[in-house]
């Protein structure tokens, strides 16, 4: 028998591998379902592979590789007998056979044993060689199989990676000195104190100072000005702003020249008032606690309705999805995107075809997990009713009511937080940050085919007017969200709120037991009054002044999409870096028209800003190319305004800055800029005019001012692409669809093939989502479109503003990082709600306190 087997096998040898460092075996679950070894027809692993496949897909991989050795596992799970001794070991028959397997479900070892069997199975006859069989099988093979049937699960926990490991402690760390300079930082506006740069910023831990980095290839550009300053004070610790985390931060050592540990990082920190690493605390089961948790108690109640008999609902788009550890984030948002037809006829409805076109490692494609999600969620193969006897047995027993499983979502959440610092933890996150962040990557992976995403995107209407000369200028971007500002000073209950708060402070005072709180209640026409309000545009530069002026601006819908996708803003920093959320309620409908917020574009009475650009300061050129003419700007300030800001008793560059830069609109104008810019270190410098480009002949003929005019990226950025391989031209489209940010025009790059021509609305594909509110005056977009162009494109499906809300999603706790979320969708009629796994009818719906809102548009009928 020995000598067959050997015979047998011989000719797959080649193919079975023993796993190497870093090998993953997928062992619990199939790349294309959630058939596990549980399921009824177990779990097959590519002995080359070693990716699992259920018993519908194996023949697939085998047709598409030609592998033929798989591994079937088999776990059969069976409740224990009456009378089993309590508290004993469950019983395996083989117990390496699954070690560090992670199960699909909940089994209380007490309650429940199991047998695992596993079994060489060799394609396409089905020949089958039970495990194990060491003397009858080649070594080699016999090395494999005990190195699969060993390996821990592919999605369990990992350590640490050896170069995180490596880094060390700074010697520096202990007895770092810090300044007592009264340095406070901000929760957001971070800003280079010697240049304008906003990013990839540092916070030396000595004085507090806030200076940017190196530039770096992956776009996060600087000027170095935080290793000049250390050049200049030594003070060798600095942290970089936006890596800090409950969980730590990346601190860098200049005099040691490399990154370190800082194990009083969370000290260090609050010295400036970041308190951001104190906040939270976490239970054993993965959940948070909160620090003030009595005003949510009531909050988890209701969202959850919990003390109601709920009754479980089963079949097709009632299957929950498993909590991984802090992932209800995931689970809700994905939850509402498969409840969209147009998310279900891409990736449902094309199952077939993007399993059949999947890449040899279907783990880490994106249409793949994708499908295999929505077939999980829509299928009902993952949520059936319990059987007759079931029910009379959990009668009997006098159990609670019987709850589906849920499908876990590993494969995807891996692959989609792939590279991201924070969805790739497993701290809990924003879900409208998620949501956002899982449209950018469907529009990423959606390049020439249906883009579902699509539903969400619509475009804004952005009109700006000079105040001093009441020109207009008309323009327009791209966004998928609307965020609603919650007016506290709207409250209908404004006095009970103003009761509260004094015997808050008035308990306090005495150390006596805090009052009830109380919710503050908002009507939605405040939130989407506060939201329409014209806003002031900072450092407005007016093309018909040559100056910087004060501005306002107001913005519209140029289209209303398909799938309307509203965020309460309840989220906001305290001074000490601790998100803090509002409680509040607000009275959403379920029918909204915005129909009269739709963008009317120019008017004939209005006249337009003129298209010149703001001035620009050109340095000397060492390329020798040709001599760019200048004219400088000679300047016209009210002197009044001047003298009148100088006897307050500030400096008189600084009144002369500010009443020329508000466009001699007055003292109190000017007052405010001061006030704005009193901590710039520049402040009290003399006023200098920019230089302007020269609009005569020789401007036009120059490829310099030519360049410069139009907005060429930066020659730096150009030539690092091209020292790629990529074509000149190719590389300054990429950049300039993407705002000069090098990384994303790499991805824009790749998704954008050189011969493919764009049209008039390819742009916008690389557009990602605008997290900013509607009406920030600080958003950006990649693809400003002018008023005239066509916008009933295939990017963005017009029609009218009227809406119908057909889902919403929840938050309970304290902040973003902690607590939990659940959604309610209104399906058949009836509103369901899903909390993790578990799928319910809903009795209340809370519409009030939900945190993201999703409507679909009415037909015009």
């Amino acid at each position: 028998m020995a000598a067959d087997l050997g015979e047998l096998l011989v000719p797959y040898m080649p193919t079975v591998r023993v796993p190497r460092t870093g090998d993953r075996v997928f062992k619990s679950e199939c790349a294309f379902s959630f058939d596990s070894p549980e399921s009824e027809g177990g779990l097959y692993v590519c002995m080359n592979t070693f990716l699992g496949f259920g018993r519908e897909h194996v023949e697939r991989h085998y047709r598409k590789t030609g592998q033929s050795v798989y591994m079937h596992l088999k776990r059969h799970v069976k409740e224990k007998a009456t009378g089993a001794a309590g508290g004993a070991i469950p019983r395996r028959r083989n117990g390496k056979v699954f070690l560090d397997l992670e199960l699909n479900r909940d089994f209380n070892g007490e309650d429940y044993e199991y047998e695992d069997e596993a079994k060489l199975v060799i394609f396409p006859d089905h020949f089958e060689i039970p495990l194990p069989n060491i003397e009858e099988l080649p070594a080699l093979v016999t090395i494999a199989c005990d190195a699969v049937l060993n390996a821990p699960s592919a999605y369990k926990k990992q350590e640490p990676e050896s170069w995180d490991e490596e880094i060390q402690v700074s010697r520096h760390a202990r007895s770092l000195r810090q300044l007592d300079n009264g340095v406070r930082i901000p929760p957001s506006g971070w800003k280079c104190q010697k240049c304008v740069m906003r990013e990839n910023l540092w916070l030396n831990l000595t004085d507090g100072a806030v200076l940017c980095g190196k530039w770096f290839f992956d776009g996060s550009g600087g000027n170095g000005h935080a290793l000049e300053h250390y050049k200049e004070t030594k003070y060798p610790l600095a942290v970089k702003i936006e890596t800090i985390t409950p969980d730590g931060a990346d601190v860098y050592s200049f005099e040691e020249e490399e990154a370190v540990l800082d194990p009083h990082i969370s000290e260090h920190l609050s010295h400036f008032g970041i308190d951001k690493l104190q906040m939270q605390k976490k239970t054993e089961n993965g959940h948070h606690t909160e620090n003030n948790s009595r005003p949510r108690v009531s909050e988890w109640e209701v969202i959850q309705e919990s003390g109601m008999k709920l009754k479980a609902v089963f079949g097709s788009g009632y299957t929950g999805i498993k909590n991984l550890g802090n992932s209800c984030y995931l689970g809700t948002v994905m939850q509402v995107l498969f409840s969209i037809p147009d998310f279900q006829r891409m990736y449902v409805g094309n199952l077939q075809r993007i399993f059949d076109y999947s890449p040899l490692d279907p783990s880490q494609d994106f249409a793949t997990q994708m499908a295999k999600l929505g077939h999980g969620l829509l299928s009902g193969q993952y949520s059936k009713p319990p059987m007759k006897s079931e029910l009379i047995e959990q009668v009997m027993k006098e159990e609670s009511k019987h709850q589906q499983k849920g499908v876990p979502p590993r494969m995807l959440k891996a692959l989609v937080s792939r590279g991201h610092p924070e969805f790739s933890s497993n701290r809990q996150q924003d879900a409208h940050e998620f949501l956002l962040h899982v449209i950018n990557v469907v529009e990423r992976n959606s390049a020439g085919s249906e883009n579902p995403s699509d539903v969400f995107r619509f475009l804004v209407e952005e009109r700006v007017q000079c105040c001093q000369t009441r020109r207009v200028r008309y323009s327009q971007r791209v966004d998928y969200c609307i965020q609603l500002p919650a007016p506290i000073e709207a409250a209908t209950n404004r006095e009970e709120l103003l009761a509260y708060e004094t015997k808050r402070r008035d308990a306090e005072e005495n150390m006596r037991a805090p009052p009830e709180p109380v919710r503050a209640r908002i009507p939605f026409t405040a939130c989407l009054q506060a939201f329409t309000e014209p806003e002031n545009v900072p450092d407005f530069w007016s093309s018909a002044l040559q100056a910087k002026s004060a501005a306002v601006k107001t913005s519209r819908f140029a289209s209303f999409p398909e799938y309307l996708v509203l965020q309460i803003k309840k989220f906001t920093f305290g001074v000490d870096w601790v998100p803090k959320k509002l409680d509040l309620a607000i009275d959403v409908p379920d029918f909204l028209d915005l129909s009269r917020l739709r963008a009317i574009g120019l008017q004939a009475s209005e006249e337009e800003l003129p298209d010149l650009l703001p001035p620009i300061v050109l340095a000397e050129d060492t390329r020798g190319t040709e001599q760019v003419n200048v004219m400088h700007l000679s300047p016209e300030i009210d002197e009044a305004a001047v003298m009148q800001l100088a006897e307050m008793g500030f400096p008189l560059e600084a009144c002369r800055k500010a009443v020329y830069y508000t466009g001699n609109m007055g003292p109190e104008m000017a007052f405010n800029w001061i006030i704005a810019h009193m901590e710039e270190p520049d402040f009290a410098e003399p006023l200098t005019l920019p230089s302007m480009v020269d609009p005569g002949p020789s401007t036009s003929d120059s490829p310099v001012g030519a360049a410069l005019l139009s907005n060429s990226p930066p020659e730096e950025s150009i030539a690092i692409l091209t020292s790629m391989g990529f074509p000149r031209a190719h590389s300054i489209q990429a950049l300039k669809a993407t705002n000069n940010n090098l990384e994303r025009a790499l991805d824009w790059i790749f998704t954008h093939p050189e011969e493919e021509e764009s049209d008039a609305l390819s742009d916008m594909a690389d557009t990602e989502p605008n997290d900013n509110a509607f009406s920030n005056a600080n958003s950006h977009s990649d693809s400003t479109l002018s008023p005239d162009r066509d916008v009933s494109g295939p990017r963005v499906k017009d029609g009218p503003g009227r809406y119908e809300l057909f889902a919403f999603i929840s938050h309970m706790g304290a902040s973003t990082m902690s607590g939990h979320y659940v959604c309610h969708i209104k399906k058949e009629g009836r509103w369901v709600i899903y909390n993790d796994h578990k799928v319910c009818l809903s009795e209340r719906p809370p519409k009030d306190l939900g945190y993201i809102y999703f409507y679909h548009r009415l037909s015009s009928s």
